[in-house]
């Protein structure tokens, strides 16, 4: 349920959801060398693969985010790679909405580009179990605090979304797990044959 709908988010949300977005969105191209857009291009359309596989959880499903990869790797630029994933799964397959969208992509990107910075300031080259436990840590965190956040837009936009919240942060867990190993596995991999790009 990472993708929020159209139609259920309140004004006040939608509106703070839209104005971070674009922030985001500007300083993230901003920081977008000419020489990294197939790097982004590339994690975007993981991002976008990645998240048309869905998994039956409760009465709701979960896929991956590939969130705290993209943060570890692209830094800032994560910001607009995601919207353009989201972009298209919202155009092509009706994911979340267009509307919704400024706020879907603050849920997914803020933790990216926050476990992204914390990689960043605390990884050094050459430890390969610290290097993969620390991207498993990332993988996971970043899921959990898109799962607060996108609770947290619900309930936010009224009290009749607070019991969904629950079942929100509950469905993550298994993601989280998944996503720690699936990250610690690729930022393992990437430290071991390209290390460059983790700096």
């Amino acid at each position: 349920m990472a993708h929020i709908p159209d139609g259920i988010l309140s004004a006040p949300v939608l509106a703070a959801g839209m104005a971070v977005s674009l922030g985001g969105i500007g300083l993230g191209l901003r920081r977008l060398a000419p020489e990294a857009v197939p790097k982004a291009a590339v994690l975007s359309a993981v991002f976008f693969v990645a998240s048309l596989v869905h998994l039956p959880a409760g009465f709701s499903s979960v896929h991956l985010i590939l969130n705290g990869l993209m943060g570890i790797v692209l830094g800032l630029a994560a910001y607009p790679a995601i919207v353009v994933a989201l972009l298209l799964q919202a155009m092509l397959f009706g994911f979340g909405g267009l509307v919704v969208l400024g706020v879907n992509a603050m849920n997914m990107a803020l933790p990216a580009l926050a476990v992204g910075m914390v990689f960043r300031a605390v990884w050094r080259p050459g430890c390969q179990r610290r290097t993969a436990l620390l991207g498993a840590a990332a993988g996971g965190l970043a899921v959990a605090l898109t799962a607060i956040m996108v609770a947290a837009s619900l309930g936010l936009s009224g009290r009749e979304f607070l019991p969904a919240t629950n079942l929100v942060l509950l469905s993550y867990v298994p993601v989280m797990v998944v996503e720690a190993v699936f990250t610690a596995a690729a930022i393992g991999l990437i430290a071991r044959v390209k290390p460059e790009l983790l700096s």
